[in-house]
């Protein structure tokens, strides 16, 4: 992509004055110098290079609905998105996670990649979850399984193929659906609202906190599992994805900035590492001159390269 086109696109969604607010100028000068960089490991050849995504087709966006049961803690709300196709044919769906800090914002900021996916073939459903300190560790994975149910429960009305539901996400949202893919069907993450149902097909996670016990006992991940790695160590292992990887785990595409200082790079390669470990198929694309915030809002080629990858898995 151009600068000129790429300024343009930022003009159009309103990057630019985000940017400016979070890098200054000069920093928004290195990232245009430096736009298209990136590094893309793969077992094979990534799947973009060899299958490029499909012209976007029409797709419906439904109203808000509620996907948690009456008795649910809290009422939460999914935005659907169904594309056009005719037919009966069955398709897969996109599990669409929010991040925030497992603490705030909602499914707006992940509207684009819904429809991106919608428009790729998926049905998309985009979540919202219940955030800590109100609710700590395992509400927000509960919350998660019952929208796979719930997604189950309709799979006749919207043509779903229950087999081919894949999980996207970036940062505390990439942890809730890595965390659900390698939670497996049975056990201490899988009870009392996981099984079957839960299973996902492959898993596109970006900026994720993979292993909880990196960190230092800040606010974030102290509000959100309940204490400090000293005082609910086991809590925290059983809530760090990368520590429940087995060779059951779903294929996962991976997208991280190299300059992420909240949640550093050595989560995304270390968790890749494991995955080739256990012999999961998986890519990982790392973005040059990229922190948290600016690996999502200059996302473009990465998400492109990781729906490529699930288009890869689950043939939409």
């Amino acid at each position: 992509m151009s600068r000129t086109k790429l300024i343009r696109e930022w003009q159009q969604h309103g990057v630019l004055p985000t940017l400016r607010r979070v890098t200054g100028l000069g920093a928004v000068a290195l990232l245009l110098s430096g736009c298209s960089a990136s590094q893309h490991f793969s077992q094979a050849e990534p799947a973009v290079e060899s299958s490029a995504l499909r012209d976007p087709q029409p797709f419906t966006r439904l109203p808000p609905r509620t996907y948690t049961p009456e008795e649910w803690p809290q009422a939460l709300m999914a935005d659907v998105y169904l594309p056009d196709d005719p037919g009966d044919a069955l398709r897969p769906a996109a599990l669409v996670v929010h991040g925030g800090g497992w603490r705030n914002r909602t499914p707006e900021d992940m509207q684009g990649i819904a429809e991106q996916l919608a428009g790729q073939g998926y049905v998309a459903v985009n979540i919202e979850y219940r955030f800590a300190p109100a609710y700590r560790f395992p509400s927000q994975l509960h919350d998660l399984q019952q929208a796979m149910a719930w997604i189950h429960a309709h799979a006749d009305d919207w043509q779903v193929d229950t087999n081919r539901i894949v999980g996207v996400g970036f940062s505390s949202g990439a942890h809730l659906v890595s965390l659900l893919a390698v939670a497996g069907v049975e056990g201490p993450l899988a009870e009392p609202h996981g099984g079957e149902q839960s299973r996902l097909a492959a898993v596109l996670a970006g900026g994720l906190p993979s292993d909880l016990l990196k960190f230092d006992d800040g606010p974030l991940v102290v509000n959100f599992i309940g204490g400090t790695r000293a005082e609910e160590n086991e809590a925290y292992r059983l809530a760090s994805p990368a520590r429940q990887i087995t060779a059951q785990a779903p294929p996962f595409f991976l997208f991280h900035g190299k300059w992420d200082q909240l949640v550093p790079v050595d989560h995304a390669t270390d968790f890749y590492q494991a995955l080739q470990d256990n012999n999961i198929k998986s890519e990982l694309y790392l973005q040059r001159w990229r922190g948290h915030i600016t690996s999502f809002l200059l996302r473009g080629g990465a998400i492109d390269a990781g729906i490529a990858f699930l288009n890869r898995q689950v043939n939409p």
